[in-house]
């Protein structure tokens, strides 16, 4: 089939890299001339683990090709993407501007071309209910042409999203058009060979899928992570408690891990976003409330913890900080808790030291030299007086602890992630502070001041 994807973010960049690898003519269009531009010499622009190969192999099968022109795009395309931003507006809400742009120009271009057949305009972005109606005015507003407009929402966790799109534990499709229908099936059944389902459903259900899945994860994250809270006040231990919840199988065990908070660009956005529109249709989400203002407070959870051991006097004071991506295997910063607590700590007068290992080049862009950047992980500990862990990316699960303790000028670690084990620490002779746990070689007396 022919396809087009208006937008190369992770999600149009991912969408439309892997229909081409299951035999698709696809076309990416883009605004920014310099990033097509890089894409056709091959260069791709984020950082996923596995779209890399994906991406080269398909441009040098001239089945993936990318576009600064929408007219190009809208004509070749039997089926039209829109992977377009829904940045949050200023009172949390989707800022559809990008979508009721792009939809159009994608009706005045169907319009002008005597050639133009049947046409399918897929919202790809995340958008609020009613969205597709919106467009479909839109577009129907400049073109008597035949067209449909579906709601098919992704569901791609970044740092996994190649695997997600390959082989999805569901595809959600919202029309009511038989023909619609029809061609979209065809388009992703070779995704789900094993038998996973393909859910047709209205475009307003469909639409509401995709924000009730990310809000309910995100209310389990930030339920746990009042449970650790609350564990660590009363002197339990939440790793004890995750795995008592986490084996009643109408829990399960996926998104019980306690931490600073999620951040990303779904997540945090959608959230508010759902919470905006249920405003707006008279409906509070009282749950949703409570886990924005949870989550606003669990990026700086660290924060009152360090200023206490410090006796609230940072200024001057070395502190290495490993992970910087709002979490590992991507190079996304949106929403990171580590940027939270980078200016936070700036403000009390810390020198900061970072590393991480994809995300760096990004949070250069956002503190250029106000922070420092190391080459490696051990580099920033020389002379430290702490280090804190904000990310839990592999290669810091199995350190060299001889050579922390050699380094670090304290032997002193806040572990946002809850990446050792509480008793190791003890035994390596680490003062450290965890979530929901209680800390290693700090005097039982002292517990409740941090």
């Amino acid at each position: 089939m022919k396809i087009t994807v208006v937008g190369t973010g992770y999600v149009g960049l991912v969408t439309g890299t892997c229909f081409a690898e299951s035999g698709n003519e696809v076309i990416c269009i883009d605004v920014n001339k310099e990033k097509v531009a890089q894409m056709k010499k091959g260069h791709i622009p984020i950082y996923e683990p596995g779209l890399e190969t994906l991406f080269h192999r398909n441009i040098k099968a001239d089945r993936l090709k990318f576009s600064t022109d929408l007219q190009k795009g809208v004509q070749h395309g039997e089926i039209i993407f829109l992977a377009l931003p829904t940045p949050e507006d200023e009172d949390g809400s989707a800022d559809l501007s990008y979508v009721m742009d792009v939809a159009g120009k994608v009706g005045e271009i169907i319009n002008a071309d005597s050639s133009a057949n049947y046409k399918i305009i897929v919202n790809k972005s995340t958008v609020p209910v009613g969205t597709a109606e919106i467009v479909t005015e839109l577009i129907s507003k400049k073109t008597n042409k035949k067209f449909d407009v579906v709601s098919n929402p992704e569901f791609l966790r970044e740092g996994f999203a190649v695997d997600d799109f390959m082989k999805p534990e569901r595809v959600v499709i919202g029309t009511d058009s038989p023909e619609a229908q029809a061609k979209m099936r065809r388009l992703y059944e070779p995704f789900v060979r094993s038998g996973n389902p393909i859910l047709m459903m209205d475009q307003r259900s469909s639409e509401i899928t995709k924000y009730a899945s990310n809000s309910f994860l995100a209310m389990k994250i930030t339920y746990m992570n009042e449970i650790a809270n609350f564990a660590e006040k009363v002197g339990a231990d939440v790793d004890k408690i995750r795995i008592g919840m986490g084996t009643d199988s109408r829990i399960g065990k996926r998104f019980l891990f306690p931490g600073i908070g999620y951040g990303g660009s779904c997540f945090p956005k959608d959230v508010k976003a759902l919470y905006k529109t249920g405003l707006e249709h008279q409906y509070e989400f009282k749950t949703l409330k409570s886990v924005i203002e949870v989550n606003d407070r669990q990026r700086k959870i660290m924060i009152p913890k360090i200023l206490t051991y410090f006796n609230r006097d940072l200024k001057g004071k070395k502190i290495a900080i490993w992970g910087l991506a709002f979490k590992p295997e991507t190079d996304d910063i949106r929403e990171a808790p580590a940027l939270y607590m980078i200016d936070e700590l700036l403000v009390e007068g810390a020198d900061i030291h970072v590393f991480d290992p994809e995300a760096m080049d990004n949070v250069k862009q956002k503190y250029g030299k106000r922070i420092s950047f190391g080459e490696n992980m051990y580099e920033i500990l020389e002379d430290a007086e702490a280090l804190i862990i904000s990310t839990e990316w592999n290669i810091f699960r199995t350190p060299d602890f001889d050579k922390i303790k050699k380094l670090l000028k304290n032997k002193l670690i806040f572990d946002g992630r809850n990446v050792y084990k509480a008793a190791e620490m003890n035994d390596n002779g680490f003062t450290y502070f965890s979530i929901g746990r209680k800390p290693a070689n700090i005097p039982r007396k002292l517990w409740k001041a941090f």
